[in-house]
């Protein structure tokens, strides 16, 4: 189940809101504990089971390693060592065995057979949150949470569950323990809700189909390739973006307040600023988890590039189990050294609008590694893009009515990821009380033009729900 479908908004969450709100304050953790493991199980019941070993793991692991911190810090160490060679080995097994398996037959020319498993939906998230957890209390960053119930209601927190943003503990350990509810962190929850059900279901859903029309024909123009790949580009920013804004969103409705999980990416200057501003959470998760502890910056220059290649690497294989990810990742890696080198120097000294070219650049291609696991056809369509491969031309009867039908959406589109419109919204909010009352307009015109769109199109994809 997916914040974005008609289930989820007249059945489950109506019923949630319900029960949330008539709960006395003191037993609202259960709820949302048991409530949490219903929205995991409705698709998958039978890895609510692996879900609750899960949470119960790391409830005992956080309790060890608190109870030796101070008395045993190699014993406290040894309990950290096994929770995260526990909560790593589950998440090895399901999501990359089958890929070390066929990567294996594929260099030695051994067969060994695969295994059929399916991927637990959100694995990858809840599994760093859970992490997070243990790796706080022995930092002594957060005290080590005896009640269970708490503990159970942030590893399966239904908003953030599915597909982030990743929660660090440290984060929320205080609103876990006791939050405020208010009309107005409610009603701010409802229109964060809402936007980013209009950038998910009316942006994001639109992109997605001229990508996937496009992506799929057995021939294209140069013009109709780069509006395809243009496509997925702005489709996983608003299908991301705005799902990570429901869940910020559903969390302010219930007290909780999640970070912000994306700023603009596609106004960086750079690479560096583009993964200040990409899935925070997890460039936050992986400098904070992994590049520090490995030693970070502070141990010469060949040390740092080896630390940023292993969470590269990581960032990419945790993405999914497909060399296209490993590839991506370590794309990204290579750009990140070109700029701390030289290239962020040489930016300081051009107009800003060459880097931010550069950047754009840099990004679309990154897409293209990323959303092609079959190299060939990858490949094919990059040569389609440059004249090559599949191309019938620069530009075809076919390509212009793609490009003429889809010239006013991709405005929009590029309009939309801009901080702009946001700003404007603001300034006018704190001028006006109509404002705030158009603002109600907006949420009631969008979740009813959000409505008709889940109810008339079977097209609803969500492109982070595998990982």
């Amino acid at each position: 189940m997916v914040f974005s479908s008609l289930e989820f908004l007249f059945l489950y969450f109506a019923a949630v809101l319900f029960l949330y709100f008539f709960t006395p304050h003191r037993f609202r953790n259960i709820t949302l504990f048991l409530v949490s493991l219903i929205f995991y199980g409705w698709g998958e019941p039978r890895y609510v089971v692996l879900m609750f070993l899960t949470i119960a793991a790391d409830y005992a692991f956080g309790l060890l390693v608190g109870k030796y911190r101070e008395s045993s810090p190699r014993r406290a160490k040894t309990w950290l060592a096994v929770a995260v060679a526990v909560n790593l080995g589950i998440l090895a097994y399901f999501k990359y065995f089958n890929f070390f398996i066929d990567t294996f037959t594929a260099v030695s020319g051994i067969s060994v057979k695969a295994i059929e498993v399916a991927l637990p939906v959100g694995i990858s998230f809840y599994t760093f949150q859970a992490l997070s957890y243990v790796i706080d209390v022995y930092r002594n960053d957060a005290p080590a949470q005896k009640d269970f119930i708490a503990f159970g209601t942030y590893v399966t927190l239904f908003p953030q569950l599915i597909a982030g943003p990743i929660v660090r503990y440290k984060d929320v350990d205080d609103q876990l323990r006791g939050r405020t509810h208010s009309i107005a962190l409610f009603a701010s929850g409802v229109r964060t809700f809402m936007a980013g059900m209009a950038k998910k279901v009316l942006l994001a859903n639109a992109a997605g189909e001229i990508w996937s029309r496009l992506s799929s024909a057995d021939e294209l123009s140069v013009a109709a390739a780069w509006l395809g790949i243009l496509m997925y580009t702005f489709q996983i920013y608003f299908d991301f973006s705005g799902y990570s804004d429901m869940a910020i969103g559903l969390g302010k409705m219930m007290g909780f307040s999640f970070r912000e999980n994306f700023y603009y990416p596609y106004m960086a200057s750079s690479v560096t600023d583009f993964w200040r501003r990409w899935h925070i959470s997890l460039s936050t998760w992986f400098r904070e988890y992994v590049y520090i502890p490995l030693g970070g910056n502070r141990c010469g220059r060949g040390r740092q590039m080896l630390n940023l290649l292993a969470v590269w690497a990581f960032t990419g294989l945790w993405h999914g189990a497909s060399w296209n990810f490993v590839l991506w990742g370590l794309y990204y890696f290579v750009l990140l050294v070109i700029e701390k080198t030289f290239l962020l120097k040489l930016f300081e000294k051009l107009p800003k609008f060459i880097s931010h070219i550069y950047t754009l650049a840099a990004v679309v291609f990154g897409w293209w590694l990323f959303v092609f696991d079959d190299f060939s056809a990858g490949l094919t369509y990059l040569a389609t893009m440059f004249g090559g491969g599949k191309a019938i031309g620069f530009i075809d009867a076919a390509g212009m009515l793609e490009l003429s039908s889809a010239a006013v959406l991709l405005v929009i589109l590029a309009v939309a990821s801009t901080k702009y419109p946001r700003d404007l919204f603001y300034k006018l909010w704190q001028k006006t009380d109509l404002m705030r009352t158009a603002a109600t307009v907006l949420c009631v015109l969008g979740f009813t033009l959000c409505v008709a769109y889940l109810v008339n199109s079977s097209f609803n994809p969500f492109l982070y729900f595998r990982f």
